[in-house]
């Protein structure tokens, strides 16, 4: 493997990062000789992120790690057009006030992976709405549409997807693109910022925005792409049966998020302990080497340094305690995540897969029985062989109130109140 002269792209490139760059060699002549500032944008789509966004999160963690300072765009302003990439239909849009409350919940994981602050290498929160708001259209035209060309926008996967598979391209998404690279050229002007970060699907707008600043002010900047992370078996990461895997806790409890952790397989282990903690590579290493039921002691490590890294240490010991006692000592911890339901709703649906829908462990009653019919559910720590059995509150687990749910390895506290 190329040795590079900087901290910042040796450890990018060494622990999986790197995809695509624009010129790694001048980036790492830069990233060696002085601090670098570099930023990634996250629109206000919804009002968390999910583990599919952690990759990102932790390239700027290594930015500030390796003493560069990382810029957190919110894209407030970019989020009121839409970003096609990756998408087969146009974006709902979204009213001013959901995107505010949409940013509040975002910058909420950031404050656990990052710190943020004033410091040199702090990372810092700039919202594009300052600048993209303020432009006229027929400004906005002359002063950047001279520098794209239809012929070339034309070219970039997010159109091409789109065109190909016959769906609608709206204007309005179409414009994206120029938003995001006059992103990069405001950013390079107001805080010298020479790199731009992102996922693979985003190539083509970083190049967009390296080009643009180079155009206009003759200035050399870099991009730096990741590769789109799926898992050993081929599936989009974070995509779960049960729904995202969400950064915040108030959208998934810290015992759960440890649990889809735990839950890696095998052969993604070492990988992801490259990507989404601080283990050194050498221990990593050594980690890899385990074979048959030892490989669970890495998968431990990796949710304990993962939870911890998100939701701190005092999280990662009690999932990790309540997962224990769950699995390996057949008992129920407080620590479990719990699902409240009405007395009058339990009263009305209290079979074994109503239970198992009331818990969030399937989407619909009918994946819930075909669950019980593959002998894949307990309830209480009693396999459930029957859809239709019949579950009366005095069989609540006692000093927890409530039904204890599992379906393979998750595991939920169904609470009548």
């Amino acid at each position: 493997m190329t040795e590079y002269k900087s901290d910042l792209i040796n450890t990018l490139v060494s622990r999986g990062y790197l995809n695509q760059a624009t010129d790694i060699e001048g980036l790492d002549e830069a990233a060696a000789n002085k601090r670098i500032t570099g930023y990634i944008g996250f629109d206000m789509t919804a009002d968390s992120l999910h583990v599919g966004s952690l990759v990102q999160i932790m390239m700027l963690r290594r930015m500030q790690q390796a003493g560069h300072k990382p810029i957190i765009l919110a894209g407030t302003g970019t989020t009121k057009i839409g970003d096609p990439s990756g998408k087969d239909q146009s974006r709902k849009m979204t009213s001013d006030e959901a995107i505010a409350a949409n940013k509040a919940g975002i910058l909420k994981a950031f404050d656990k992976m990052l710190t943020i602050g004033d410091g040199l290498s702090d990372a810092i929160v700039v919202d594009n709405d300052e600048w993209l708001s303020k432009f006229g259209y027929l400004d906005f035209l002359r002063e950047y549409g001279p520098h794209f060309t239809i012929n070339r926008m034309l070219t970039f996967e997010s159109v091409k997807l789109r065109l190909d598979r016959e769906q609608p391209l709206t204007f309005l998404e179409f414009n994206y693109m120029l938003l995001q690279a006059v992103d990069f050229l405001e950013l390079s002007r107001r805080y010298d910022c020479t790199l731009q970060l992102g996922g693979g699907d985003q190539w083509g707008n970083i190049i967009n925005g390296v080009e643009l600043c180079r155009r206009i002010d003759q200035r050399p900047v870099f991009g730096f792409t990741s590769p789109l992370i799926t898992t050993a078996s081929g599936a989009k990461m974070g995509k779960t049966e049960s729904g995202a895997i969400w950064l915040n806790k108030d959208r998934l409890s810290a015992y759960e998020y440890w649990q889809f952790w735990r839950n890696t397989e095998d052969a993604d282990v070492g990988r992801f302990l490259r990507l989404f903690t601080d283990v050194a590579l050498d221990e990593i290493a050594r980690l890899e080497t385990l074979k048959g039921a030892e490989i669970n002691t890495a998968k431990v490590i990796l949710a304990n340094e993962a939870t911890t890294m998100l939701h701190g240490p005092d999280a990662a010991r009690k999932a990790e305690d309540a997962a224990k006692a769950a699995f390996a000592e057949g008992r129920t911890s407080a620590d479990l995540p719990t699902v409240t339901i009405s007395r009058g709703e339990f009263q009305n649906a209290r079979s074994s897969a109503a239970l198992v829908k009331a818990a969030g462990l399937t989407s619909s009653m009918k994946e819930a029985k075909r669950k019980i019919g593959e002998g894949a559910v307990y309830i209480n720590d009693q396999k459930i062989l029957d859809q239709n059995t019949l579950h009366n509150y005095e069989d609540v687990l006692p000093g927890l109130g409530g039904f204890k749910v599992q379906l393979g390895k998750r595991i939920v506290l169904v609470v009548p109140n």
